[in-house]
């Protein structure tokens, strides 16, 4: 499974992304937007790690953000349970030499998409925190629409933060 958009594309996670995800991803400026899930410092072994669990996991849910076929970061979606099985939370990342090229802006449209279509999802929601202005364009411009702000929601990094609920629903 293989999205493109030019020069970019997104698809599984390979043995061969090793090194450049443990690069992209070893980054503190990356690492605080994103949950404590994610390790800092990002490491070879993290990297291999990741990988072994996305290729785990079902086809899909996670994949590689790629620059001309370099992993430059990571999208992927936590599909709902219960009575939210008809939803996802979204979550990427990029490298910062990437930051301000619109890469993520397409990754996060065309990935919406293509799991809203696959896993027959009513709603994919995104929590950005509330000091990640370029992570609310992104969801924007992806089609996602703000729908309200989740008071000292999360504890990043010692510090108590709001996070931005964001969602796209199907038509």
């Amino acid at each position: 499974m293989n999205i493109a958009f030019s020069p970019c594309s997104l698809r599984p996670f390979e043995e061969k992304d090793i090194p450049s995800l443990a690069k992209h991803a070893n980054n503190r400026k990356v690492w605080e937007n994103l949950r404590d899930g994610f390790p800092h410092p990002y490491t070879l072994e993290d990297a291999a790690s990741w990988i072994q669990i996305t290729q785990k996991r079902t086809p899909g849910l996670s994949l590689s953000i790629c620059f001309e076929d370099e992993c430059v970061g990571g999208i992927g979606v936590m599909l709902g349970q219960d009575v939210h099985s008809c939803t996802a939370e979204l979550g990427y990342w990029l490298g910062e030499e990437f930051w301000g090229r619109g890469i993520v802006s397409q990754a996060v449209a065309l990935y919406t998409d293509f799991v809203m279509k696959e896993f027959k999802l009513l709603r994919v929601f995104a929590e950005p925190y509330d000091h990640n202005p370029a992570s609310v364009r992104i969801l924007e411009k992806a089609g996602f629409e703000f729908e309200g702000i989740l008071r000292k929601n999360a504890v990043k990094d010692g510090v108590v933060r709001d996070m931005l609920m964001y969602a796209k629903v199907a038509e």
